[in-house]
């Protein structure tokens, strides 16, 4: 399946060719619509104006090797049928502003404190998250991470989503000398994220949570 949200996260809907069809499971020959991957939330969306349920990747971690998506109703088209793809333009647009900022959190917590263990990180529409291994709570720190990111979020970086010289379902999330795997859907400058607010939870004794939302204020 060609990952039509890989060559360009701004697309919203494609024409597709189905590939498969069991009961309420598709395939397609391509797609716009991202299935949850690395901890990123699906799109939400319709096949042909039937709403997609549940999207489903096929692959490792960090890749996606192809997709089932699980309709509401069993489809009327079939196997060769061409049908429209369509997202919510506005989750996409969210989520993927959310997914660039939690990377750019990711590296000025280790610019401020070092490298640390991850132990958890997910982007819906409402927030990212980032979890920590770390014993002394994170509070203290956030203000100086959230200025510096909001600064560097501003000065509009270029971000660049590309393939893996050797696996191609194998994605990389480039800004500047930054690098990290990453199969998800991103901006293309950091100013298209806007202004960041980051927020400490408490998720145990010696965990902690950093949560990032958007800022819709206009301070």
């Amino acid at each position: 399946m060609k990952k039509l949200f890989w060559d360009d996260p701004y697309l919203t809907e494609c024409k597709a060719k189905i590939t498969s069809i069991e009961g309420f499971k598709v395939k397609l020959d391509q797609s716009v619509f991202f299935a949850f991957s690395g901890g990123q939330a699906s799109d939400f969306g319709t096949i042909n104006g039937i709403n997609v349920v549940e999207a489903v990747k096929e692959g490792d971690k960090e890749s996606i090797i192809d997709i089932t998506y699980v309709l509401e109703k069993e489809p009327e088209f079939n196997v060769g049928d061409e049908v429209e793809v369509k997202i919510d333009s506005i989750r996409r647009n969210t989520i993927r502003n959310l997914h660039s900022a939690a990377h750019l959190i990711w590296y000025f917590v280790e610019e401020k404190l070092g490298k640390l263990k991850t132990i958890g990180s997910n982007i819906s529409v409402d927030k990212s998250r980032l979890d920590y291994l770390l014993d002394d709570p994170i509070s203290e720190n956030l203000p100086e991470i959230e200025e510096k990111a909001n600064k560097f979020i501003e000065e509009d970086h270029e971000v660049i989503s590309r393939e893996d010289d050797e696996k191609p379902d194998l994605r990389w999330w480039v800004c500047g000398d930054w690098k990290m795997p990453c199969g998800g859907t991103h901006v293309k400058s950091t100013k298209e994220i806007g202004k960041i607010k980051l927020k400490r939870k408490n998720i145990g004794a010696g965990k902690e949570r950093i949560e990032i939302t958007l800022r819709t204020d206009k301070v």
